[in-house]
Order: structure tokens, then sequence, then C-alpha cells
């Protein structure tokens, strides 16, 4: 992400290049407005702000170690970039405005940078909550996707075809079963997890008996684990 935010910045500095061009190499007259001024003074400098404020925002999205957090830290820069692109007008018309008295400038921009700040913090604290849900979500399926992926492998290593039959039982239940898991689980996901191992430990002895027996195992907490995921719901 590091090289996305060095294209970014090296935008955001030729904004601010022709920004600052603009208002002091354009003649006064033609701008209509006095480069001595208070108001002008006051637009050049919450401008700046907001020219500042932005790239903060954009680098702390682009600071994202993987593409799904730098999704959710995409409203973070679309609301840092209205804001600046308000900011600009409203200090443009600070700056060329004759004999604006200079309170009034100032709390017209310091009104545009306080919503601008209340955006930005609302859309960086929901990033943040819905990353953190993902990121909890993903963990907590671990356990169900992992055994999946082994009850697949199992069936192809197994040897004989009624062994491949009974395991494959217990990949078809875990597929259908519901990969969300939280700490009431703890325990029968444990068991599971044990019988699971059981079970390849059987597999890859060829020990039918002890297969059928575990199998049988593992389906009844299974579908144990899956009532109980139902009645949480």
């Amino acid at each position: 992400m590091k090289k996305g935010f060095k294209v970014y910045s090296s935008i955001w500095l030729i904004c601010l290049a022709l920004f600052n061009v603009i208002c002091f190499v354009t003649p006064s007259q033609a701008a209509r407005m006095s480069k001595f001024g208070g108001a002008f003074w006051t637009g050049y400098v919450f401008i700046s702000l907001a020219f500042i404020g932005q790239l903060i925002c954009a680098h702390l999205a682009f600071k994202a170690d993987n593409l799904q957090k730098l999704f959710y830290g995409i409203p973070l820069i679309t609301v840092s970039y209205t804001g600046l692109i308000i900011m600009l007008i409203v200090g443009a018309l600070t700056m060329v405005i004759p004999n604006l008295p200079t309170w009034v400038g100032i709390i017209v921009c310091f009104i545009v940078l306080a919503f601008t700040a209340i955006a930005v913090i609302s859309a960086k604290a929901t990033g943040s909550f819905v990353s953190d849900i993902d990121e909890r979500i993903g963990t907590n399926t671990e356990l169900i996707k992992e055994l999946t992926n082994e009850a697949q492998n199992l069936v192809n290593r197994a040897n004989a075809p009624i062994l491949k039959k009974q395991c494959r039982k217990v990949y078809e239940v875990l597929q259908y079963s519901d990969p969300v898991s939280n700490d009431e689980l703890a325990d029968i996901e444990h068991q599971i997890k044990e019988e699971f191992d059981v079970l390849a430990d059987a597999v890859m002895a060829d020990d039918l008996n002890l297969t059928e027996s575990s199998v049988k195992e593992l389906l009844s907490l299974v579908e144990e684990r899956n009532n109980k995921c139902k009645l949480m719901k």
C-alpha cells in the first residue's frame, strides 16, 4: 500500500503547488483580492490546513496492510477529499470578496473545517468497527473451515472405498455446518477436534471398525454443535 500512497502524495503535492501558484502569482487586481488583507490569509491558512488534513487521512487509509482494510479506509479519503473541495470553495470566496471582515471568514472556514473533522472521525470509527467485526468473524470461522478442508484431504487419502465413504459423511456434514463460532461452543468444538484426530489416525491405519465408530461420534458431536448454533441465533 506504500506505493499507492506515494502516487497519491505526488498528486497531492501537485495540487498544493497549483493552489500556491494561483494565490501568489496571479495579480491581485485580476483575482479581485488583496494579498495583504486578513481575509486573504484566513482563506489561505484554512485551505492549507484542509490540504494537510486530507493528506493525513490518505496516509491513514493507505497504511492498511491488506486490500480489505484499504477498502474500509476509502470513506476516509472520500470524506476528507469532499471537505477539501468545500474548503477550497469557501476559502476562495473568503479571499476574493472585497472588504470581507476577517472574523466572518474565520467563522465560516472554521465551521467547514469542524464539520469535515467530525465526518472524518465518524468515517474512521465506522471503518475500524467494521474491520474488527470482519476479523473477529474470520477468526471464529477458522476451526470449521480447517476441519472441512482436512476432511476433504482425508477422503482423498483413504485407501479403501468403504473408508472414503465414511470420511465423505464427515466432510459433507462439516461443509454444511454453521462456520461461525463463539466462546459458548468452545467445549463441544474441542471434542470435535479431538475426535477428528482419532478418525484421522483410524483412516491412516485402515481400521474400519474404529473409523465407523469415530464417524458416528463425530456426526453426533457436529449435530449437537449445529443445534446449539441455532439456539443462540
